[in-house]
């Protein structure tokens, strides 16, 4: 695996039908599906049906994603616009009563808090950065940020590294998420919110 371009690497293999770069794929990008199908309030049967849709349709266009970086902002797209599909559909299949109250709150809690959606775009643009990082980052990154904390020596004996390279290794792997280009892209759009992609990634910091 090609640690300076993880995704890269794994999109090209996928596509040429390696099934273990592909499991990798949605390893990392799941909790990103998940969040766009939370954010839309789905659960249960319909968030399982959008989600399989999600890699259903990565499936057939791998080969066409000419820029891996693009990734991220293709997975976000398309869940979003599965769930308004499914959304559509329901409410088409469903009779409106203007007396169920549960109707009537649905009807009219559309707009979402201007900090609500913010704090959504944070969360998208770190969980993206963070499948970017090269698998033995992610893991440590991952037990670094356990709840209730791990102490370094047993993540030390999990990972099979020296407890003096946890913390050089994490710094490496804040840097990294830094730079990525969903933490960058979010920044430069940043007019409404220029310290967001710092403060997601401060959120990872201990």
């Amino acid at each position: 695996m090609d640690d300076a371009n993880p995704i890269g690497a794994l999109v090209a293999a996928a596509g040429r039908g390696d099934s273990v770069a592909w499991a990798s794929l949605v390893s990392r990008y799941t909790p990103l599906v998940a969040s766009v199908i939370r954010d839309h309030r789905l659960r249960g049967s319909d968030a399982e049906d959008v989600g399989q849709t999600v890699w259903l349709r990565l499936v057939e266009n791998l080969g066409k994603l000419r820029e891996p970086q693009a990734l991220p902002m293709w997975i976000i797209t398309t869940t979003r616009n599965e769930c308004l599909r499914l959304i559509r559909n329901s409410k088409r299949q469903r009779p409106f009563d203007p007396t169920d109250e549960r109707g009537a709150v649905e009807a009219t809690d559309t707009a979402q808090p201007d900090e609500r959606l913010l704090e959504s775009e944070r969360h998208r643009a770190l969980l993206a950065a963070f499948a970017e990082l090269p698998e033995h980052q992610r893991e440590l990154m991952l037990l670094l940020i356990a709840d209730p904390p791990i102490p370094y020596a047993e993540i030390s004996q999990r990972l099979g590294i020296a407890v003096g390279s946890i913390g050089p290794t994490r710094a490496r792997a804040l840097q990294r998420l830094r730079e990525s280009s969903s933490i960058t892209r979010y920044r430069d759009q940043g007019s409404h919110d220029k310290e967001g992609g710092r403060r997601g990634v401060a959120s990872l910091e201990r």
